[in-house]
């Protein structure tokens, strides 16, 4: 017997251990069914489960499910990735509170403790996935840094650099100057801060200024032009004329690109390329010098300028230049605007919004820097993945993120594969002494093409740099599956079937990953690229812990469990739509799997067993074949849903028949048929019963896969559910009049309780009611289904009535009959106008309300957009509600 209270806590443990020991969750390629993979996004090893984590895995445990219940042969592959930069700042602050440093521990002491904190920490988010419920095939757990994924990664890097397709380069890259490296765009978060925008006039060389407007003075030692636009009329007579920078004294020119925009600032640009990005491709088409003023700590270093310096009367103060040298790039930008405005060349500054970057892993402010650095030749490498998403070899769910792939492939720059810092694939590069790179799979064969190039042996020294964690994680399909060798997994789950990821790295990992597999193998990595969105508070708003706006996954799985957790993800996961997600709805689907558990509970107690004998095509009660008619509608419909990765779609249609159809409506109808004396309609309502609880709980395994293992074992069932196959419908013809008699039962009983609900009759009141005007068959429904109507409409009775009805009695159109419910005696028709009146008046006045503030640009354009969002819904409501009202004022209205 289950337990009265549905408790979550008794079984998920239980259970999860159960079936990774059975082995429901490994794969072998040696076995049948057409092959299906999916790939973890390995999570940082670092890392513990958040809600972005708890979103997309729970999305793909429910379709690695829901295939394996189809026999396919499935793998779900494992894994973390090393995070570079997230992980070695792990250690590093570790070793810090122990008064240690990175550098004073040494490279390879320090890479041991990287290792041992891996190994101690590192399993912490797989232990968590777990408690998700996680299926993935554990067995074949891979890290990205295992030796098999180094082979691969040196493989990759060594055949691209002999296709020339990587090479070293000088070009600006994102700087960190606290960890001093390179790093990704991903790794960066913009934040809108308030700051100024200072107007400077540069001095022309034969007399004369322009007027430069910039957010940076700090950089202006490394200015090498000012851009103004060459349809700018202001300035056509200037470009090409020479500037003598203020400070510095070096003689710059005035060129014309379209880069500057005449309606912002002044029309007229400083162009320092060694910082700043759209500088730098300028500066590449007007073939400027590029002298770097920071050092990699950002602080003025004065190396790359010195001969720059030059003493100019009323211009310049080399001197004070001097002695910036070391300044921090923030109090170098105080110390320069005091000295240009006590110089005179300080024109305003106004207030000024904007974006800043900062490095999301230690927060400093990132600083576009010069530097060598190794680089891919991505747009090559970038053409056929474009050609496999244009021809559909890939897919994109939602299919409008096509255009997002396609904007960022088509404007794709070099991608810096460098990082300067010690945890992670070192680059397999080494150097002779004259600085000749000898690129090898190791030292010893480094070693060999140094003696073929040199003629003797010599010292080399392997490159200090290690590779971007990106260029890993864009081998994962295939480096996991044991390429460069030629496995059997590699021949039988490559390509994979389905990748399924957040927007946000589409151009990161997904793109790379095609990138490089159709490179390495021929093939695009994956069939199938399926977007969700990003999680958000119920307003709308990005969770974090500095908003205190945050949910635990694991805190939540604790409270109401896995399976609720999970459902309620799976049913706000719209296609490529950001997610709103509260506590209020993972309690909703608790409740939910309250009622299920409930629901089951109750089949229990009136001998609802599994029946392999029950036939569906065999029924003949009117009940159970409308039941059969629903579940083939509904469950037929979630099943296509999660077919085609629309997981809201799968969970509403799964939890309205659950709710609605099989515990509101057929479980009070089969009431009397368990209690009453009719054997044969007993069990035919028990065995349907059985039936299509078994089929919800098959359709629902998926995304709640412990409570429906438990029920599934409850009604005796023989197999486990993890192995049963998926979800089996029968062909019941939807006209036949008996399942159109229990249809026309529930819209006559939910009829009778929306007419009370209008009128405000009391709802432990019991009225009678009346149908006129009954067509043929009507009355003999009514007197078969009279018990049930009477229960759950709470009537004193229901009758035909012939001729006028009462005087004072609410009327409503059925198919077939007209519904008359007097109200003699059960409100008042004048006071009950009067207060819905009022309730349309203040539903109005509030409609009005929300109405103006819409309308008003202001705050359309101002107003975070959730804010607006939540204003839309309000009017939308209010709106439901005045017209629900004015149905009720129609009604008693109607009312003689």
């Amino acid at each position: 017997m289950l337990d009265k209270s549905f408790d979550p806590s008794k079984f998920e443990a239980r259970l999860y251990k159960e079936w990774e020991d059975a082995g429901f969750f490994k794969a072998d390629p040696a076995k049948d069914g057409a092959a299906f993979t999916i790939m973890f996004p390995p999570p940082n090893v670092t890392g513990s489960l958040h809600f972005g984590h708890a979103l997309n895995f729970a999305l793909q445990d429910i379709i690695i499910r829901a295939k394996r219940m189809e026999g396919r042969n499935v793998l779900w592959q494992a894994g973390t990735d090393h995070a570079g930069i997230a992980t070695q700042l792990v250690v590093e602050k570790a070793l810090a509170e122990e008064g240690h440093s990175r550098t004073a521990l040494g490279r390879e002491a320090f890479l041991r403790r990287v290792w041992d904190w891996k190994e101690t920490y590192g399993g912490t988010i797989v232990s968590q996935l777990r408690q998700l419920g996680a299926s993935a095939d554990w067995t074949r757990e891979r890290f990205t840094m295992d030796d098999g994924l180094s082979r691969a990664v040196r493989e990759v890097f060594v055949t691209l650099y002999e296709q020339k397709l990587i090479y070293r380069d000088r070009r600006l890259v994102n700087w960190d100057p606290v960890f001093g490296t390179a790093i990704s765009d991903l790794e960066i978060e913009n934040r809108d801060v308030n700051g100024s925008m200072w107007h400077i006039a540069y001095p022309l060389k034969n007399g004369g200024r322009i007027t430069v407007a910039t957010t940076r003075p700090e950089t202006m030692l490394a200015d090498m032009a000012v851009a103004v636009h060459p349809d700018d009329t202001r300035y056509r007579e200037m470009i090409g004329q020479t500037i003598i920078l203020p400070l510095v004294g070096r003689e710059i020119t005035i060129v014309a690109d379209t880069y500057s925009d005449p309606e912002k600032g002044t029309g007229a640009v400083k162009i320092t390329p060694a910082h700043d990005f759209n500088d730098f491709a300028l500066g590449r088409r007007h073939n400027l010098a590029m002298p770097s003023i920071f050092d990699a700590q950002a602080a003025v270093s004065l190396d790359e300028i010195a001969g720059d310096l030059r003493d100019v009367q009323d211009v310049t103060d080399t001197a004070f230049v001097r002695e910036l040298a070391g300044v921090d790039r923030v109090e170098a930008r105080k110390l320069i605007v005091a000295k240009l405005e006590e110089m005179g060349f300080l024109v305003k500054v106004e207030p000024h919004r904007l974006s800043i970057p900062h490095a999301q892993r230690g927060g400093a402010v990132v600083e576009p820097r010069l530097t060598t650095q190794w680089f891919c030749d991505a747009e090559t490498l970038a053409q056929p993945a474009i050609q496999a998403v244009e021809d559909k070899s890939v897919k994109f769910e939602p299919q409008q993120w096509e255009n997002t792939f396609f904007a960022w492939m088509r404007d794709i720059q070099p991608w810096c594969i460098s990082r300067q810092l010690w945890w992670g694939h070192r680059i397999p590069a080494w150097y002779g002494p004259d600085g000749t790179v000898f690129v090898a799979h190791d030292d010893v064969g480094a070693c060999r093409k140094a003696r073929a190039h040199y003629g003797r042996d010599v010292a080399l020294t392997q490159d200090e740099d290690v590779l971007d964690t990106w260029f890993s994680s864009a081998l994962w399909p295939f480096s996991t599956l044991g390429w460069p060798e030629k496995t059997a997994e590699l021949a039988r789950y490559y390509p994979t079937s389905v990748l399924l990821t957040g927007f946000d790295i589409i151009f990161f990992w997904v793109a790379r990953m095609m990138m490089m597999g159709l490179h390495f193998t021929g093939k695009a990595p994956f069939e199938t690229v399926v977007i969700h969105g990003l999680v958000r508070d119920e307003h709308g708003q990005k969770m974090s812990k500095s908003k205190g706006n945050g949910l635990d996954p694991l805190e939540l799985i604790a409270e109401y469990g896995a399976d609720a957790t999970r459902m309620a993800i799976c049913a706000l996961a719209g296609p490529g739509r950001n997610i709103r997600f509260g506590r209020k709805r993972v309690e909703d689907y608790r409740s939910f799997i309250t009622k299920l558990w409930n629901a089951a509970r109750f089949c229990e107690m009136n001998g609802v067993k599994a029946d392999p004998a029950f036939d569906p095509a065999a029924v003949q009660t009117p009940l159970a074949k409308w039941l059969l008619a629903e579940a083939d509608m509904a469950l037929s419909a979630a099943q296509q849903a999660l077919d085609h990765y629309r997981f809201d779609d799968y969970a509403g249609q799964a939890y309205r028949f659950v709710w609605n159809i099989f515990c509101d409506w057929f479980l009070e109808f089969a009431k009397p048929f368990f209690t009453g004396e009719d054997v044969v309609a007993r069990g035919e309502i028990q065995g349907v019963a059985s039936y299509v609880l078994s089929r919800i709980l098959t359709i629902l395994h998926p995304v709640i896969p412990f409570v429906t293992s438990v029920l599934w074992e409850n009604l005796g069932h023989q197999n486990a559910l993890p192995s049963e196959a998926g979800p089996k419908f029968s062909e019941n013809a939807q006209s036949d009049p008996a399942i159109d008699e229990v249809r026309w039962i529930i819209a006559l009983i939910s009829e009778i309780r929306a007419l009370r609900a209008e009128m405000n009759v009391p709802a432990g009141q019991k009225i009678a009611v009346f149908l006129q005007e009954a067509g043929a068959g009507i009355p003999a429904r009514i007197e078969a289904w009279r018990p049930v109507i009477e229960r759950m409409a709470r009537l004193e009775t229901i009758d035909m009535l012939d001729g006028a009805p009462p005087g004072s009695a609410a009327l409503s159109v059925l198919q077939g009959a007209t519904l008359v419910m007097p109200l003699e005696g059960l409100i008042d028709v004048t006071a009950e106008k009067n207060r819905v009146g009022k309730e349309i008046e203040k539903a109005r006045s509030e409609l009005e309300k929300v109405e103006k503030k819409l309308a008003n640009a202001a705050f359309i354009e101002r107003a975070k957009p959730e804010v607006v969002e939540e204003n839309r819904a309000r009017a939308a409501s209010f709106a439901d509600d005045i017209a629900r009202l004015e149905k009720a004022v129609a009604r008693l209205n109607a009312i003689n």
